[in-house]
């Protein structure tokens, strides 16, 4: 048997620094990892951890020099020579090396740099927990391996899995994307639930693990959560679940019921300041469907006036504000400083502009007020409204021209006013003993009746005098609900949004449509008998704005399968053709609760396909239902893509260009993809309740 022979080892000895010098056979050129600074200070700190490889230089003759070149270890040379130029390290100081004289130099550098095996995340992770647990902080550690503290902290955010779960991991058993996402949530239960889950399920992607894992918890920025404040709830031991590893917006607070809670005592307490105000009643929730106020007459109130203290103190601050920005109005760029105090007095001027609105004491004695929560998390009140109960009596108008009673008409049938008069015989009057007596009804009706057909033909040649009293009636409608001054029997009704999507009360549109409401309401009198002469002041775009406004109102295009009305939603197409109706512009966008969640996943493909592509559609083609809907919103997030009950006839779709379509990740389940909500669907989930969910929009090319 032939004997093996015997590796030897090459020699090591310490050599003086100022007999090394940097090799030309060293392959690394190019800067990474580690600078020479942070690694100079490593070195003072723990000394040299590892020897550095060399070789003897030789003269022409081939005889040692005694200099030694350094072909592997030029950065810790470098460092080395920092600390000698620093004085801190002296020139003759014995370094560790090895000393090679076989083989070839650049092959020693190159084994050397490439077969280093970087340290697994695992095994960085147990190693900063130890140093932890060893009494050292995460700015510690981080500042001792040039790390940032986020990496510190990611790393020992792993302590949150399961041992079970890690052990996975260091068999390869899953990737250190989908490790992270199981942070998200510190259970160790519901983590191994949750990989159970995953072993048996096609998408494996990061993003799911994070959805399963927060199921059911609120997002930090959900309106809730603002409104609370994120410290209080945890102050009233409430849990958030945090992702290091991904933008999580603050993170997602798991006690939904404690955030409720909390929410419903500050809505309480809020609602008891509101009605130390007087209101007869108040209606407190998180939040209100648009249009709940429908029905209801609101009072109008006039802003409370500055006190002289006040009015004074407005002066000096818009007297500081000019002079601010008259000092920097040429300059490119506004000191800190200056910046946030212009933001502190446009914030202090704004306050005494924006004036409390006080109403009358009687008034506020029958009306009430709902407090809920807006869609930026601020405490929102509306004032003022008063119920159909709690109206006060109307009053009898009172009699005309002193003693004469008025006659209440009302048009009857077709016939341009003839049956004003009833076919009857006239009563013979009585004989007047004395003095002047009131005119008898039924000639006060015969009278009136003839005035009322020549105003008819009086208004009918006056188009102008016509818009006048169209405008002043349908103003009274809206305006002053239970007005009764004219004699016009316009009648102007606007529906309730029985079935709205969520948030509708929290848009932009709904936000300047009821600024435009408000804004009318405030610019009209107060009472309705001043109502014709304020019209009268109006100019003609005044006016014409106006009676759109009132008009608007009254547009139902809102689609009821208990009542087809196909002949009105094409008149509704038609009026968005006139108008250039452009519902991306509105603010309306395909989200997973507007449209996508509630549709077939043939329609889901279909919006994918027609905004970004066969390519793109084909990649979620594989996906359930519910995964399926939010891969499908982040795809059409900004697409300006609209489905067809939302387009207008002859407009175009605006479809943008897709910046990054889905990696080829995404169909192997190595995609790190975020997203909000847990697949509580199976692949065979699209049941015919589904369908039913989806109405048929026919109406624009279907009859009755």
């Amino acid at each position: 048997m032939a004997q093996v022979k015997k590796i030897v080892l090459s020699s090591s000895r310490d050599i003086p620094f100022d007999k090394l010098v940097i090799s030309q056979s060293n392959v690394r050129r190019i800067k990474a990892g580690v600078s020479i600074e942070e690694l100079a200070e490593d070195i003072a700190r723990r000394t040299l951890l590892q020897s550095i490889t060399v070789r003897p230089v030789v003269d022409a003759e081939g005889v040692e020099t005694g200099m030694f070149e350094i072909p592997a270890g030029g950065r810790r040379y470098r460092a080395l020579e920092l600390l000698v130029n620093q004085k801190r390290l002296a020139k003759t100081a014995p370094i560790p090396c090895v000393v090679r004289e076989a083989g070839i130099a650049e092959e020693d550098s190159l084994a050397e740099n490439v077969q280093r095996a970087p340290l697994h995340p695992l095994d960085q992770f147990r190693a900063f927990l130890a140093l932890r647990e060893k009494g050292q902080s995460e700015e510690e550690i981080a500042a001792a391996f040039f790390v940032p503290v986020a990496v510190v902290k990611q790393r020992l955010r792993l302590a949150s899995v399961s041992p079970k779960l890690l052990d996975v991991y260091a068999e390869d058993g899953m990737t250190l994307e989908q490790l992270m996402a199981f942070t998200v949530n510190a259970d160790h239960e519901r983590q191994e639930q949750v990989f159970e889950r995953l072993c048996q399920a096609y998408d494996k992607q990061p993003y799911a693990i994070r959805r399963m894992l927060t199921e059911g918890a609120v997002k930090a920025t959900d309106k809730r959560a603002q409104f609370v404040g994120i410290d209080a709830y945890v102050e009233a031991g409430g849990t958030i679940l945090r992702d290091l590893f991904e933008t999580d917006h603050g993170g997602w607070l798991q006690d939904v019921g404690l955030l409720d809670m909390l929410v419903a005592e500050r809505l309480r307490e809020d609602a008891e300041a509101i009605r130390a105000e007087g209101w007869r009643w108040i209606e407190v929730a998180p939040d209100f469907a648009y249009g709940h106020t429908y029905g209801l007459r609101r009072l109008r109130g006039e802003a409370a006036l500055l006190t002289d203290e006040e009015r004074a103190a407005r002066i000096a601050l818009q007297m500081e504000l000019d002079e601010l920005e008259a000092e920097y109005a040429e300059a490119d760029e506004l000191p800190e400083e200056v910046d946030g105090r212009l933001g502190e007095l446009e914030t202090a001027i704004a306050a005494f502009d924006e004036r409390p609105i006080v109403f009358d004491t009687a008034e506020v004695e029958r009306a009430g007020a709902f407090v809920s929560i807006d869609g930026s998390g601020a405490l929102r009140v509306d004032r003022g409204f008063v119920r159909p109960e709690d109206e006060l009596p109307i009053e009898p108008e009172p009699e005309i021209e002193g003693e004469y009673r008025a006659v209440t008409m009302a048009a009857q049938g077709d016939d341009g006013g003839k049956s004003l008069t009833a076919d009857v015989e006239t009563p013979i009057e009585p004989e007047e003993d004395e003095g002047l007596k009131p005119i008898p009804d039924r000639l006060m009706t015969e009278l009136t009746a003839h005035r009322t057909l020549a105003l008819r033909h009086a208004v009918g040649e006056h188009p102008d005098i016509a818009f006048l009293a169209a405008l002043h009636a349908l103003t009274l409608r809206v305006f002053y609900r239970y007005a009764q001054d004219s004699c016009l029997e316009l009648d102007l009704k606007s529906i309730g949004f029985a079935a709205q999507a969520p948030c509708l009360a929290d848009g932009a549109l709904a936000a300047a449509f009821d600024a435009r409401h408000t804004a009318w309401s405030n610019a009209l009198p107060k009472e309705p008998t001043e109502l014709w002469d304020a019209l009268v002041g109006f100019d003609g775009d005044s006016r014409q704005a106006l009676f759109a406004h009132c008009v608007s109102l009254s547009i139902n295009a809102v689609y009821e399968p208990y009542n087809r009305r196909p002949r009105a939603l094409a008149h509704a197409d038609r009026l968005a053709v006139a108008t250039d109706l452009d519902m991306v512009a509105a603010g309306w966008t395909p989200t997973v609760a507007t449209y996508l969640g509630r549709v077939t996943k043939a329609r889901i493909l279909s919006a994918v396909r027609e905004a970004r592509g066969e390519r793109a559609a084909a990649r979620i083609e594989h996906l359930k239902k519910v995964e399926m809907a939010e891969e499908a919103q982040t795809l059409l997030d900004g697409s300006g893509w609209l489905p067809e009950p939302l387009r207008t006839q002859g407009r175009e779709l605006a479809i943008t260009e897709v910046v990054a379509a889905p990696t080829d990740e995404m169909a192997d389940g190595t995609g790190t993809e975020a997203t909000e909500t847990i697949d509580a669907l199976g692949e065979d989930d699209e049941t015919e309740a589904e369908a039913a969910d989806e109405p048929s929009f026919e109406h624009a090319i279907a009859a009755e």
